[in-house]
């Protein structure tokens, strides 16, 4: 029997497009042997198209036949497009969403009322791993090393401007780099080297989320470290980014080809050590399940700083998770059969506690 698998994708969310491409390297990457496809799109309105099921790749996503919009209010769930009278029409969901309304614990939380299996983080874990200043003191009070940052909300900027770029330049100085909390992909993050900008950047954040986070610049290598897992994580090898523009901003993740990627990275053995031993205390700080990337500075002195970890990857043909499980000999259909399985043992785990006393 087939797995009858769900590939949700798209979303409400700046993401969108990143979702998109996401979900077609799945499509043309999976073992349709063992799996039944069936395609769920969310629109950037937030209506969801359930297509064709499909035993075969499709070139494109526009290609997908979908059926009957179905849009789920925020005060019901409607469990019809995943099943019917009782018996799932799905075994297995695999939530291929990046952003908010999607990898920020929202969609999660819809399966676990629905009680359907799924792909990926919980709850917890994607909504602490969304919000960078959330993920960063679970990090603080874990021991991880991490470089300075400070944070605002909208209102908080808007009452006094001066305070909050002052606050930032005697704190961190320049240069630094300014983000939204709940947002990925590098989209809205400004790096800042004076006042003009740090104020423009502001300004430019704030239009994705109504919290921001500002940290402060290092001169250091980034790198990247795949796990994989439940209660039991795995790393894979690390991989260094090396921009060929200023910073490694959305058109150089995916838009053009001004990035390399090395994989392995050349570091050292006990550099290696030490950001795999991150890797994992970051995973089980946040109680992560399935799948994470987790992104580091490597500092010349050998000193390595968490920067972040990204509870849903992307599995585009430039992405460095799948690329990472490549060189450490788990092949992309292999790694999507993977998540699956861990996908159903996590499901298996929570079945076993108890609801009533």
């Amino acid at each position: 029997m087939k797995i009858k698998l769900g590939l949700l994708y798209g979303g409400k969310s700046a993401e969108h497009r990143v979702s998109l491409q996401t979900a077609l390297a799945v499509i043309k990457a999976i073992d349709y042997e063992k799996f039944e496809v069936h395609p769920v799109y969310i629109t950037t309105e937030g209506a969801w198209y359930k297509g064709a099921v499909l035993d075969s790749p499709v070139e494109r996503v526009e290609e997908l036949e979908f059926a009957e919009a179905k849009f789920l209010p925020p005060d019901t769930v409607d469990p019809s497009l995943f099943q019917a009278n009782g018996e799932r029409l799905i075994d297995i969901v695999f939530p291929l969403l990046h952003g908010p309304n999607g990898e920020d614990g929202t969609v999660q939380g819809l399966f676990e009322i629905m009680n359907i299996p799924y792909v990926g983080n919980g709850v917890l874990a994607s909504s602490a791993g969304m919000d960078k200043v959330i993920m960063k003191n679970i990090f603080a009070q874990a021991g991880l090393k991490q470089v300075r940052y400070v944070w605002f909300i909208r209102s908080e900027w808007e009452a006094d401007r001066d305070a909050a770029y002052n606050k930032v330049e005697q704190e961190l100085g320049y240069p630094c780099f300014v983000k939204p909390a709940n947002l990925g992909s590098s989209v809205g993050i400004s790096k800042c080297s004076n006042r003009e900008q740090l104020e423009s950047a502001f300004s430019e954040a704030f239009q994705y989320d109504r919290k921001i986070i500002i940290e402060e610049g290092v001169t250091a290598r980034e790198v990247e470290i795949g796990v994989l897992g439940n209660d039991r994580p795995e790393c894979s090898v690390v991989g260094e980014i090396v921009p060929k523009v200023e910073f490694y901003d959305y058109k150089a993740k995916y838009e053009d080809d001004s990035t390399s990627l090395i994989i392995p990275a050349d570091i050292k053995e006990e550099e290696y050590a030490v950001i795999k031993e991150m890797a994992l205390k970051a995973f089980k700080a946040l109680d992560c399940s399935g799948l994470v990337r987790a992104d580091f500075f490597l500092a010349a002195d050998g000193t390595a700083y968490i920067n972040e970890v990204n509870t849903m990857p992307g599995f585009t043909p430039f992405s460095m998770f799948p690329m990472l499980w490549g060189e450490s000999g788990l092949e992309y259909p292999d790694l999507i059969k993977r998540l699956v399985d861990l996908g159903f043992e996590r499901y298996r785990e929570k079945q076993r506690i108890k609801y009533t006393y």
